[in-house]
């Protein structure tokens, strides 16, 4: 009788667990051997393994396919012997600089101390291996506000007051545009250098980001402050709108060129302006020439004129050539700065009408021609010192100086008129502390003073703003 050999469920798991369990642990004799089993094994032990991707830095920029997203928040607190309130549209929000309405003990909230509160969009595409195309869109605003950076409607909100009850006002190359800091396309070459057209700064202004000490500070800085040195004898020049800017670099040397079309959006005038410079170890050189047509100034309306025209400004119109040298040092710790700024203002060829629109498309209804029969010129200067205490603290001591001749024909020195000759001077200290690359805080103290012509129609001749003390965001 056979006997039959019965495996039940329970029997046939284990083994099955068994077998697989010998499969799992087994070694072969030899990789020969693996190979001669597993043919797919061989292939793929046989083929290079791939190389880890390397892992990409992140830098802290907010970038997506090109387009990067910037923007700086710069918000602070001053008090000023001799201030003015507030202005809501104005980017430096108080009188730091000496202004004919400062007046009275100010003690306020003060936006962009060290650089203008901005948002923007740049990007970059490759074209070719060594050709890319361009972009940036920027506008700046006021933090304590919420406006739109707008000089023109701070002198409006003014139009017809008398000087002491006046907030704080000037003319800017910002009046309220959507793109206000810049807006231009273009194309870059390492080999060829960079072309752009649209909204862009002027040569001056791109010159003063290196050769500035307080780096264009809009509470320490005469030239941060005021843009008639940016803008080569008007501030609103400081930007042209309808511009070609052409930049390139060979080695240590380097050269610019931009031309304003006339007739253009916001500013009816043209413009060309050369720069050529160089660097050679710690010194740094730039030579700047410009020469703008139908610049434009523009002002606040007299009582008289506010009740003829009221919601329209005053705008004083000339032909403007400057020459400008510009020099920075470095050596150890410290960066040594120094500049000259010559800038001659002539009546120009082909005056403007009255009722003729400006900057942000504000109409100017009293304009004046014939300011400058003779020659205005004003020659701007400064030097200064940073010196970088440790990694994260700068410590920035400044001087700046404005001349100007008698244009009067009289000869006068007195501050009978604001056409004779004069002389504004201002001194400022600054400490700089930064937490991390987004975030830094600063403190410092500004005195400004005039005389001669520049102080004619002044409340006061000299202001002291301190302490100014803020923080700054950028991202």
């Amino acid at each position: 009788m056979t006997r039959q050999l019965l495996m039940t469920p329970k029997t046939l798991a284990l083994c099955v667990v068994a077998i697989l369990a010998s499969a799992a642990f087994a070694k072969p004799a030899s990789a020969d051997a693996a190979a001669a089993t597993d043919p797919i094994a061989t292939s793929r032990d046989a083929a290079p393994k791939p190389t880890p991707a390397p892992v990409k830095k992140d830098d802290g920029s907010l970038t997506w396919k090109g387009v990067t997203l910037y923007g700086t928040i710069d918000i602070g607190l001053a008090h000023l012997d001799h201030g003015a309130p507030l202005t809501s549209y104005y980017a430096p929000g108080l009188p730091f600089l000496i202004q004919k309405n400062s007046n009275r003990p100010i003690t306020s909230v003060s936006p962009n101390g060290l650089s203008q509160s901005k948002i923007g969009l740049s990007g970059v595409e490759p074209i070719t291996d060594d050709l890319k195309a361009v972009f940036k869109l920027e506008t700046g605003f006021q933090p304590t506000s919420g406006h739109l950076s707008d000089g023109s409607r701070s002198l409006i909100v003014d139009n017809g007051l008398p000087l002491a009850s006046q907030t704080t006002n000037g003319d800017s190359s910002r009046a309220g545009q959507l793109f206000q800091g810049a807006a231009y396309l273009g194309v870059s070459s390492k080999t060829y250098g960079t072309l752009t057209y649209g909204l862009q700064t002027s040569l001056m202004v791109d010159n003063f980001a290196k050769y500035d000490p307080q780096s264009q500070s809009l509470s320490f800085s005469v030239i941060g402050y005021s843009g008639f040195a940016g803008g080569a004898g008007a501030t609103e020049n400081g930007r042209f709108p309808s511009s070609v800017k052409y930049v390139v670099a060979k080695g240590p040397v380097h050269a610019a060129y931009l031309h304003n079309f006339e007739g253009g959006i916001d500013f009816p005038g043209r413009a060309d302006q050369m720069d050529v410079g160089g660097d050679y170890k710690g010194l740094s050189v730039d030579l700047t020439y410009s020469h703008v047509s139908d610049a434009v100034t523009e002002s606040p309306l007299s009582a008289a004129q506010n009740a003829v025209a009221p919601g329209t400004l005053a705008g004083t119109v000339s032909d403007n050539t400057t020459y400008a040298v510009e020099a920075r040092y470095v050596i150890g710790k410290a960066k040594i700065y120094g500049a000259v700024e010559a800038i001659e203002l002539a009546n120009p060829k082909h005056p403007l009408p009255n009722g003729f629109r400006g900057i942000g498309g504000y109409v100017v209804s009293f304009v004046n021609n014939n300011a400058y029969a003779i020659h205005r010129k004003e020659v701007v200067s400064w030097v200064g010192l940073r010196y970088s205490v440790t990694e994260k603290l700068d410590v920035t001591g400044a001087y700046y100086r404005y001349d100007q001749n008698s244009f009067k024909g009289n000869g006068c020195s007195d501050t009978s008129a604001s056409s004779c000759s004069g002389s504004l001077w201002d001194a400022s200290l600054v400490a700089d502390y930064r937490f991390n690359k987004h975030f830094d805080a600063y403190a410092g103290v500004n005195h400004s003073a005039v005389a001669g012509g520049l102080a004619s129609g002044f409340l006061n001749r000299s202001s002291t703003a301190a302490p100014v003390m803020g923080v700054r965001f950028t991202f």
